[in-house]
């Protein structure tokens, strides 16, 4: 007795509202009159409901007996092994007798409830799978028996010589419902061939291809396998049925278009040489995911569903009757578009998203932050749903349909089916439908209200009209996308203190994008962000530039981490280190390494300008973004220097971080003051393909390590390098041995350049000479020095300082009494003074007050007059990198220093400065004019 079967049928005969009624049953199925009455019911009413089941189960009487009495998934896997162990000779019956099996075993485990809705789908894939594999093989060896597959030997054989197919839509992702075709594209792993003989090898496997799609779709005696479509293939019209990987990649790499990457989300290599299969999938998946968030997928997408509907003749309100429940609105394919739309939109950027399956898709989603848990958790219910009702219209009559049906003994039909009453069947059916469509339809096509674009001034107008001349809108679909979102960026704009200059950013804006398709569309589906680049082209037009120019960098906004915590130095260190593993050489990496500093000081600039951030914590930022690029850059350098010349002689090298660098205190237009110190121990040379001698050796690694940083590239420039802070400045060599460095600290530098080593740190670099120069540079810090001669160095420093011309404009911050040159100057004598090691100002100010160097109340004036103006310079810095004149600023530049000053105008602004300066200035003289020795 089949005691499993007949509980779990007992079960949801008890608890549906209409069971199945043996009067619907048909005649010949006697052979199960000894089954269990409940088991009895199903079988009776199955054979009823659906022809198809009825002659199957006529037809497979004594094998269905016996499997009832055991477990279905025992019966499937029996199944497999039969196909597994068929000689090719008899594949063509085998495979049909086995399809027959599969059909009413997976049929009746849906119908009586004991399989779920992934277990019937997967197992009709495995099927799918062993079948297509089965069929391709014996093709393949057919082919190679008659001698028409050269090269090919018999071990190869085993893998179909490098024949592969790839499984599209439903069966790539174990989704094949009742009645499927499959989509097949089936590959040549041509590098396994001598190029000259592909050309002969290739007609044999159009061959097999061919031959495998009759074995599995042509109508026999004994039925078919499966329909099986391979017009999915690259251009089917002009294309053979099988074409090598090169020419499939050359093509999607050309001419792939949004539904193709759509189809390749699904993907999986099912058949033949799986290896090549992966191999194949791993090289397309720059074209399937792109690097950057792609929202224009959206309106393809949409374009896509629209011109099925129209084909289809689908559009109009819902009506049961007849409704396409794959095609039709609200249907299977709309929550499969939506998920996979959503998938290509942001899977280029994480991998989590990249699966196959329509209800893990939603999952991974969710988990993303992509689509809220609510929506993703209707949706699998819907789907789950409209699958169970399309898998119970395709038993009817083995059709690959997905009408619903016609006439109301349609529907009781498949009413009783599902054990449902008609009504409640019919209420379920459209409440799914409408929900649906109501939960997928915004999203490929919102209902965002129409904003009336204000009313411009001529001079206006004439901008505007300039814009469908822009790189960026030259493509009809570019000027449709536009045409949408111009409304809101003019109103927006319309809302600046300054309208006409904010326009003028925003032509700058536009004016710079290479191509506005994916931007547009990206404004579009997130309209949140036009307030956010109207900021950035209203405040700080460089800003805006570098936008223009990587408009990529939306996606980290996009993304949902944009706005969140610092993540710190080291979290910031292993992500770039994870982000140069996608380069393949170092000229790949330098570039990926500018485009992630960039990523990140776009970042820090966004959020300074919107008060997220002050000044100090920019400038530690960008400490942070600079050391775990130089952190990253260093190694690279001397792999590649080693790779020509050998490694480093001796312990090698280290980098020191000079000025701002070492105090930790950076701004947006920041370059980088370093020195390179290197100790060759005893080796005069490298050993290497090309040595060089110690000193030309470091020299020219010193070389390439500022070419690796401010060299342009395709990603632009990471900092510009000033070494001129090494020993003797521009006269010495551009890296510094060891124990020249210590001779020249100890008896030749000047007090500025003891000066320079309060601000100084160790970067990068071998560790043990990483630690041994910094603990000689505190040695040099702390030892004695005659107090008079630094005061009257740093004057005469000072004084010198003061009579250069200011090229700075109205807005320098940097030079003149009592500001920021001035300041740090005071501070790292101070410093110097006091014996300290620490590199930031605030410190080397409470360690002078605590070493009796300056009053309590002087080093605060001093500290507040730094911190206002450092936080005016950074602001300064981020809304231009040179000289700033308050009279050209835009509305929200001047807004941004108002509200770092506290100021409410411009001039009181100035006076704020002013005053602060005045008396940070008599604060410096009283530090510097003292001239009696100290102990």
């Amino acid at each position: 007795m089949a005691d499993r079967w007949a509980m779990t049928f007992a079960a949801r005969l008890t608890r549906s509202p209409r069971p199945f009624e043996p009067e619907r049953a048909a005649e010949g199925v006697a052979p199960f009159a000894d089954l269990a009455p409940e088991l009895r019911t199903l079988l009776t009413g199955a054979a009823g409901c659906s022809p198809f089941l009825k002659s199957l189960m006529e037809r497979e009487a004594d094998w269905l007996h016996d499997v009832l009495t055991g477990d279905p998934e025992a019966s499937f896997d029996g199944v497999m092994a039969d196909v597994v162990a068929l000689e090719d000779t008899a594949l063509a019956p085998g495979l049909r007798l086995a399809k027959g099996r599969v059909a009413l075993l997976s049929g009746l485990a849906d119908l009586g409830g004991v399989w779920t809705l992934e277990q019937v789908t997967g197992a009709l894939t495995r099927f799918a799978d062993l079948a297509v594999d089965r069929a391709m093989k014996a093709s393949v060896r057919a082919q190679w028996a008659r001698g028409r597959l050269p090269g090919v030997d018999e071990a190869d054989l085993a893998d179909a010589g490098g024949l592969f197919a790839l499984a599209m839509g439903k069966m790539g992702a174990f989704e094949l419902n009742y009645s499927s075709d499959i989509d097949l594209i089936c590959l040549i792993d041509e590098s396994r061939f001598d190029p000259e003989d592909f050309p002969m090898v290739r007609p044999g496997f159009v061959r097999a291809t061919k031959a495998m799609a009759g074995l599995l779709s042509n109508n026999t005696a004994d039925g078919y396998v499966f329909r099986t479509d391979l017009r999915l293939r690259p251009d089917p019209a002009v294309t053979p049925v099988a074409l090598s990987m090169e020419a499939a990649e050359r093509y999607y790499e050309s001419l792939g278009r949004t539904w193709e990457r759509a189809a390749h989300v699904k993907a999986r290599p099912c058949a033949g040489d799986i290896a090549a299969g992966d191999k194949y999938l791993g090289h397309l998946r720059p074209f399937v995911w792109r690097r950057h968030l792609d929202f224009a997928a959206i309106q393809d997408a949409h374009d896509m569903r629209l011109r099925i509907r129209e084909h289809r003749g689908l559009h109009g309100p819902v009506v049961l009757e007849g409704h396409d429940l794959k095609l039709g609105r609200g249907g299977i394919r709309e929550i499969e578009f939506f998920t996979q739309t959503r998938q290509i939109i942001a899977g280029g950027r994480d991998p989590s998203l990249r699966v196959r399956g329509t209800v893990e898709g939603l999952e991974k989603l969710v988990a993303a932050g992509w689509v809220e848990s609510d929506v993703a958790g209707q949706l699998t219910v819907d789907y789950r749903a409209h699958r169970e009702v399309e898998h119970r219209i395709q038993m009817v009559a083995d059709a690959q349909t997905h009408d619903l049906p016609q006439t109301d003994r349609g529907f009781a039909r498949l009413a009783a089916m599902m054990d449902r009453d008609v009504a409640d069947l019919r209420a379920g059916l459209s409440g799914r439908l409408i929900r649906v469509a109501r939960l997928t339809e915004d999203f490929f096509a919102p209902a965002n209200p129409a904003i009336p674009a204000p009313d411009l001034t001529p001079e206006q107008e004439d901008v505007v009209r300039g814009w469908r001349g822009y790189p960026a809108l030259r493509s009809a679909r570019a000027q449709e996308i536009f045409s949408r979102i111009c409304p809101a960026l003019l109103s927006r704009l319309a809302e600046s203190r300054a309208p006409d200059r904010a326009l003028t950013h925003l032509d700058g804006f536009l004016r710079g994008l290479p191509a506005g398709v994916q931007v547009f569309s990206l404004f579009e589906a997130n309209p949140q962000l036009i307030d956010l680049v109207i900021d950035i082209v209203d405040t700080a037009p460089e800003l805006a530039a570098y936008l223009a120019r990587n408009a990529g960098v939306f996606d980290a906004v996009i993304a949902g981490s944009f706005f969140s915590d610092w993540p710190g130095p080291e979290w910031l260190e292993t992500d770039l280190t994870q982000r140069l593993e996608d380069g393949d050489d170092y000229e790949a990496r330098l570039d990926l390494l500018r485009a992630w500093a960039k990523e990140w000081k776009f970042r820090i600039g966004v959020h300074h300008l919107r008060g997220l951030i002050d000044g100090a914590e920019s400038g530690a930022q960008y400490a942070d973004v600079a050391e775990a690029v130089l952190t990253a850059v260093w190694p690279l350098v001397v792999d590649e220097f080693a790779r020509k010349h050998g490694p480093p002689p001796g312990r090698g090298a280290m980098v020191m971080g000079m000025g701002s660098l070492g105090a930790r205190r950076l701004n947006a237009a920041s370059d980088l003051d370093l020195i390179v110190i290197y100790d060759p121990g005893e080796d005069e040379t490298s050993n290497g393909p090309r040595p060089l001698a110690a000193r030309p050796y470091f020299a020219r690694l010193t070389q390439a390590l500022v070419t690796a940083l401010s060299v342009p590239m395709a990603e632009g420039q990471l900092y510009e390098v000033d070494m001129r802070l090494r020993p003797s400045g521009r006269q010495g060599p551009v890296a510094t041995s060891l124990a020249s460095y210590r001779n020249y600290q100890q008896t030749e530098a000047w007090t500025w350049e003891h000066l320079a080593l309060t601000r100084s740190r160790p970067m990068v670099g071998a560790p043990d000479l990483c630690a041994e120069v910094e603990a000689f540079r505190r040695s040099v810090l702390a030892g004695p020095r005659d107090a008079a001669a630094v005061r009257k160095d740093t004057a005469t420093m000072r004084a010198r300082l003061a009579a250069a011309k200011s090229s700075g404009g109205p807005l320098d911050l940097r030079r003149g009494a009592g500001y920021l040159q001035d300041i740090e100057l005071a501070v790292s004598a101070l410093a110097l003074l006091s014996g300290t090691d620490v590199q930031a100002i605030g410190a080397q100010l409470d360690a002078a007050v605590k070493a009796g160097k300056i009053e309590a109340a002087a080093a605060d004036v001093l500290r507040g007059a730094d911190t206002l103006m450092w936080s005016l310079h950074s602001a300064c810095r981020l809304l231009s990198p040179g000289p700033l004149d308050p009279n050209d600023l835009g509305a929200g530049g001047v807004q941004l220093l108002l509200r770092v000053s506290g100021a409410g105008d411009l001039e009181e602004m100035q006076r704020i400065l002013a005053k602060n300066a005045e008396h940070a200035a008599q604060c410096v003289a009283d530090v510097l004019g003292k001239g009696e020795p100290e102990d």
